[in-house]
């Protein structure tokens, strides 16, 4: 075995096959185009399973040994805050009430609502093959139909002066107000990450709040 190896560095494959390691992924010096799509839709199977995976195993801790389960989620390394996201969700959606052909996260949109509205969502999601992102629209166009984007005014945030140089040439490249391009990449960052990890919706108060449509956030000035 070579220093990469012992090491789990991803390096040749054998056999023909595309291996996994505890770093990343290990491809033959001739793979397929077919093998490396199937390989894609194995991962994409099991990235979307992962949180359920997770959030069960959590809520069974829980139910079963309450008083040592946090002490299991430490041991192995786990994020408690982001299993307790997923235990949330997990508990709302028994498995015979799971759709396989969507996603975790178009789960997590609908939790919080009563289950005969779950189902109704995600229904029409699957019928008309919804984005998380288009889910989530369609949810907040039933709770106030025509209701306008929410306004985002942009808080009081240190930043070197050499990064607000470079945010305001970003901007200017885009042809954008500066303030509407950073209410833009804040936009696209949240995307992102609650693509990764799926987070409960607000408390109810401070969902009122947010249902106002106005967002109060501190503006941009360079760090002194």
């Amino acid at each position: 075995m070579n220093a990469a190896a012992r090491r789990g560095r991803p390096g040749d494959a054998v056999d023909g096959r595309i291996l996994t390691t505890p770093v990343g992924l290990a491809f033959p010096r001739d793979v397929t185009f077919e093998s490396w799509e199937q390989a894609g839709q194995r991962l994409s199977r099991i990235a979307s399973s992962s949180a359920w995976y997770l959030g069960d195993w959590l809520v069974y801790g829980q139910d079963r040994y309450t008083g040592r389960y946090r002490r299991a989620v430490e041991a192995v390394g786990l994020d408690y805050q982001t299993l307790r996201n997923y235990a949330w969700i997990s508990r709302k959606f028994e498995p015979s009430r799971r759709r396989s052909g969507l996603p975790f996260q178009h789960h997590a949109e609908v939790a919080a609502l009563p289950p005969e509205e779950q189902d109704r969502w995600l229904d029409r999601a699957e019928r008309e093959g919804w984005s998380r992102t288009a889910l989530r629209r369609a949810l907040r166009e039933a709770r106030d139909p025509g209701s306008r984007p929410y306004r985002a005014v942009m808080p009081r945030v240190a930043a070197g002066s050499e990064a607000v140089d470079r945010w305001r040439r970003a901007a200017m490249a885009a042809n954008a107000d500066f303030e509407a391009w950073i209410v833009a990449a804040l936009d696209r960052a949240a995307d992102r990450d609650l693509e990764l990890v799926s987070v409960p919706p607000l408390a109810p108060a401070a969902e009122r709040e947010r249902e106002r449509g106005l967002v109060s956030l501190p503006a941009v000035r360079p760090a002194s």
